[in-house]
């Protein structure tokens, strides 16, 4: 059976099983671009401006301590979305502690402004609400200590198991061993030390360094895996022999 396996590689397989495999590849590399845009639309726009920085890990999980979420985001992404008057007025209610004495005044402003998009249907913060948006007006400290556990085991059971099977796909691969192994490990390696960072991060916002090299690291193992697996699948060189 191990000979078998030894001899098995991804230009002898079956059309069938090629098909298959390319099949995945590339479902699930559509699907790692698709999260690849989804983290630049929302920790890439967590300090306001486009494309993923440093501050945007250390705002999204060390928080913007200096201010408030919704001060973030009416001087940021959501500047353009209401008068500037009315971003003054919700700016200067934030800063002033957020008192409920004021909301007759800024309750409509929001319902106006923001009630269209931020409804109980879209899954963003119901900032009509008082409760709400008082505590988006509160100091910002980055991602809690629950929504952490919850991304962190979500990430860890779904990305490993999609490296799993492309590590399957890859070990077919005519590639050195040695080299093959490390490129099979390394997206493990990275995706831990992704998870671990935005925990370090939390609590240390200096370790957002880790949370950049986490994911280059494992988006390159995945890339030259899914490069040379499609090479071999289908370039004559490796489907003649």
């Amino acid at each position: 059976m191990t000979d078998i396996l030894n001899r098995l590689t991804l230009g002898k397989l079956p059309l069938t099983y090629r098909f298959l495999f390319t099949s995945f590849l590339l479902v699930v590399g559509l699907g790692l671009c698709m999260a690849g845009a989804q983290i630049m639309l929302t920790h890439g726009m967590a300090d306001g401006k486009a494309g993923l920085s440093m501050d945007d890990i250390v705002y999204s999980y060390y928080g913007n301590r200096s201010g408030s979420k919704m001060e973030a985001a009416l001087t940021g992404k959501m500047k353009d979305k209401a008068p500037p008057g009315v971003n003054i007025t919700l700016i200067k209610w934030v800063r002033n502690d957020a008192p409920e004495a004021e909301w007759k005044t800024v309750g409509p402003l929001l319902e106006q402004n923001c009630g269209k998009c931020h409804d109980a249907e879209s899954g963003l913060p119901e900032v009509t609400k008082l409760d709400v948006a008082k505590s988006l007006a509160a100091v910002d400290h980055g991602a809690s200590i629950g929504s952490l556990t919850r991304v962190s085991h979500i990430h860890l059971f779904g990305i490993s198991f999609i490296f799993l099977f492309v590590g399957l796909i890859f070990a077919m691969a005519e590639f050195d061993r040695f080299w093959k192994i490390i490129l099979i490990t390394t997206p493990f390696a990275f995706l831990v030390l992704d998870v671990a960072s935005w925990w370090l991060t939390k609590f240390w916002p200096g370790f957002a360094w880790f949370t950049m090299i986490g994911g280059l690291g494992y988006s390159l193992a995945a890339l030259v895996m899914f490069g040379v697996s499609f090479a071999q699948m289908w370039l004559p060189r490796w489907t003649q022999k």
